[in-house]
């Protein structure tokens, strides 16, 4: 078989298209680590200092400026989930879909730990990683929340749907994204 060189200069192109994607990728999953671990302990902490009532709080006011402190240029980190209750998490189209697909898997019996995906859509590298339901979260996302907790998430997130998880369930994800221009990789 003969290749022409428009050929060969496209797949070549193509090839370190992929390597960069790939790196790309793994750059934005190395800022999920830190996101998680500041989230994780600025809950427990409010845990500690007040119970669920005070975690509820810390969560809405520190959880927003936390992703726009970790979502850093050109990278834009955040978490979203099926099941919101901040609207201004709600999950894209694509993200839904990636939502959809990390639940087939879990139920498949693939473990959430890990569990991830990655595309480039429309102009943009688009990372995600599931989120297991941590011990921390079941106050507020549980089954069984207390009555002055429900009330107060009624009133704070009055269209709130992320309540009724068990323990290690898919809570939701974290979701990156990042321009390929940005990146300097043609599309």
């Amino acid at each position: 078989m003969r290749m022409t060189a428009a050929v060969l200069s496209l797949l070549l192109s193509a090839g370190a298209q992929a390597e960069d994607v790939q790196a790309l990728t793994a750059e934005g999953l190395a800022l999920i680590p830190p996101f998680q671990q500041q989230l994780l302990e600025t809950v427990k902490a409010a845990m500690q200092a007040g119970g669920p009532l005070k975690a509820v709080e810390a969560c809405q006011l520190q959880a927003p400026l936390i992703a726009a402190e970790h979502s850093r240029a050109p990278w834009r980190v955040g978490r979203t989930s099926l099941q919101v209750r901040n609207p201004a998490n709600a999950a894209d189209a694509w993200e839904q879909d990636v939502l959809r697909q990390f639940a087939q898997r879990a139920a498949a019996g693939e473990p959430l730990a890990g569990m991830q995906h990655s595309a480039v859509v429309a102009g943009e590298v688009r990372v995600m990683q599931a989120i297991a339901l941590g011990e921390p979260c079941l106050a507020c996302h549980g089954k069984t929340l207390k009555p002055e907790l429900a009330a107060l998430l009624d009133q704070r997130y009055p269209q709130d749907q992320a309540r009724g998880y068990e323990l290690g369930a898919l809570r939701g994800a974290f979701t990156l994204r990042r321009s390929l221009a940005d990146a300097g990789v043609s599309q």
